[in-house]
């Protein structure tokens, strides 16, 4: 591969100069207060002596422009995007491998981002350094920039061969992490997302502990990156810990994300994160999520009224989840959870998705109605008369017969493995 990137530079060159000329044509000014200025630095990535580690630099950065609102790369016109990502992919493609050139230069250039995002983290073993003081070190626009580019190394790359490059994504990404900006924070987020997705457990190897440790305290992390730790904590735990349901990393990360909801019930970005990317854990989990019963269910009849029909949809959804995985043995919560289906049934009738929604309710009452028998009868015959719910009581007649996704004996197995 290293005699084939010497034989690539007389096409570099030829790639590189429209990608110049477009730069030089694009309006630029530094963004107010702004300590770097991103087109010189561009600039100076694709000069004439540009090496094709550095034409990598330029594009994954111009093609990260896309992804992002960020005042450092706003300026970038999405055609220059477009025509630096295509570049490069032509580049790849005269080695003879979309990802190969990629692959190739990762060894080169992770090591480089990891050094410049860590240059104005915060260091921890100095009780002094603050926010403050690591920016007065090392502007945090260059943190920034690395981040974006290590983002976009990371996901050229798919399975099986991410995984031969663990040991110099993790350590990266890692740092990304570790650094106080959100915007940096949430590039390490994706890679780990985009690493989850293409790597197995047993290629983590032993990064799998510090790993959890680092998802964990980014819980905390700030609204507009909280999707992306929800999502890159629950890929990861379920990626490492799938074989075992009782896993204490589990229950910590459980307990961390029920901790930040509940502090914030109302926080509606917050809790549709949560309600869109928690299922693989709860599947995880399976029965051990009993023991979580008395704080999930407080949040779901909360949210199960809340003003938009995307919350209302997902807590519908992940209910029925969490009633099928642990067919609701002991619980006190039968009664409040009919009272609160009904309600939610009448106040569809104002809700554009009200037909879904109606539907998903019906679809959980049966499985009560399974699952609970004398229980759930006895807190249904309140409402068995409501004229309301005309629609909704033929369907739960007592005696009747009702197909449900998930038979007693599928619950039985489930519960056997579970333990």
């Amino acid at each position: 591969m290293r005699s084939s990137l010497i034989a690539l530079d007389d096409h570099l060159l030829r790639l590189t100069e429209p990608i110049l000329d477009s730069l030089s044509r694009t309006p630029y000014t530094p963004p107010d207060r702004a300590t770097v200025s991103v087109k010189p630095i561009l600039e100076s990535l694709l000069s004439n002596k540009s090496s094709v580690k550095d034409f990598a630099l330029a594009c994954a950065l111009l093609s990260s422009s896309r992804f992002s609102a960020h005042e450092l790369l706003s300026w970038i016109p999405e055609h220059l995007s477009v025509s630096a990502d295509a570049a490069f992919r032509e580049l790849s493609g005269a080695c003879g491998d979309e990802s190969g050139l990629a692959v190739e230069l990762m060894p080169q250039v992770l090591p480089l981002l990891k050094d410049t995002i860590k240059e104005s983290s915060i260091d921890n073993s100095d009780e002094n350094d603050e926010v403050f003081a690591a920016s007065a070190r090392v502007p945090v626009g260059f943190a920034i920039v690395a981040a974006y580019q290590f983002r976009w190394f990371v996901t050229q790359v798919d399975y099986p061969h991410l995984g031969k490059l663990v040991n110099l994504v993790v350590p990266c990404a890692l740092t990304a992490l570790d650094h106080w900006s959100p915007e940096v924070k949430g590039q390490g987020m994706i890679s780990f997302i985009h690493l989850a997705k293409n790597v197995n457990a047993a290629e983590l190897g032993w990064y799998e502990d510090v790993i959890l440790e680092a998802c964990c305290q980014n819980i905390a992390s700030a609204d507009e990156i909280w999707h992306h730790v929800v999502e890159m904590s629950v890929l990861l735990v379920t990626c490492i810990q799938k074989s075992n349901p009782r896993s204490p990393w589990f229950e910590r990360m459980l307990n961390e994300m029920l901790s930040h909801l509940e502090r914030q019930p109302r926080n509606k970005e917050r809790r549709v994160a949560w309600l869109k990317f928690i299922e693989p854990i709860l599947n995880a989990v399976g029965l051990v999520l009993l023991a979580h019963f008395r704080r999930f269910f407080p949040l779901f009849f909360l949210w199960m009224h809340a003003d938009d029909d995307e919350t209302v949809l997902l807590v519908l959804k992940r209910v029925h989840a969490v009633l099928r995985l642990t067919w609701v043995r002991n619980t006190p919560y039968i009664e409040r959870l009919v009272n609160e289906l009904v309600v939610l049934y009448k106040e569809a009738s104002l809700r554009r998705a009200r037909e879904e929604i109606r539907a998903d309710i019906l679809h959980i009452l049966i499985l009560l109605q399974q699952c609970k028998g004398q229980q759930f009868e006895a807190a249904w015959d309140k409402h068995r008369d409501d004229s309301n719910l005309s629609t909704l009581a033929p369907s739960l007649s007592t005696g009747r017969a009702v197909q449900v996704s998930c038979s007693v004996n599928e619950v039985t197995i489930q519960g056997v493995q579970g333990h």
